[in-house]
This record gives structure tokens, sequence and C-alpha cells, in this order.
């Protein structure tokens, strides 16, 4: 018998990871962390995204203009 396998799943995303997931260049990804349209936090020096907050975003540019909030 194998002992047991455990899969860690991913629960961050650097900024980049998320511009090649959105299929953007760095600097709009990064643009859009700073003016807050893509949430983060920081964690040390660093910038981490939640996927959640990735589909939040995704959710928020396709919703079309009446719902997206100024």
């Amino acid at each position: 018998m194998s002992p047991a396998t455990t899969v860690i799943e991913r629960k961050w995303h650097t900024v980049a990871e998320v511009a090649a997931m959105l299929g953007f260049g760095l600097s709009k990804t990064k643009m859009l962390v700073l003016t807050g349209e893509i949430r983060s936090v920081k964690v040390g020096r660093n910038r981490r995204i939640l996927p959640a907050w990735v589909d939040e975003y995704v959710r928020a540019v396709t919703a079309g203009p009446e719902r997206r909030s100024a």
C-alpha cells in the first residue's frame, strides 16, 4: 500500500501569472492592480492575487457599462 499523496492547490497568483491568464501585458496588469480594478494584497515586497479576484475583475468587465461602478 502506498502512502497517501496530498496535492496542494495554488491559493495565490502573481501579477505576472494574472497577466498571462488574461492575455494582458505586465504593465497593463500592474496598472489594473495599482488602480484597484484587480484586487490584491501585499505579502512582503510582492503582490498576490486570489483567483476569485481575477474572476471578479472579468465579471465586472463583461457586465457592461450599466453594471460597472465608477
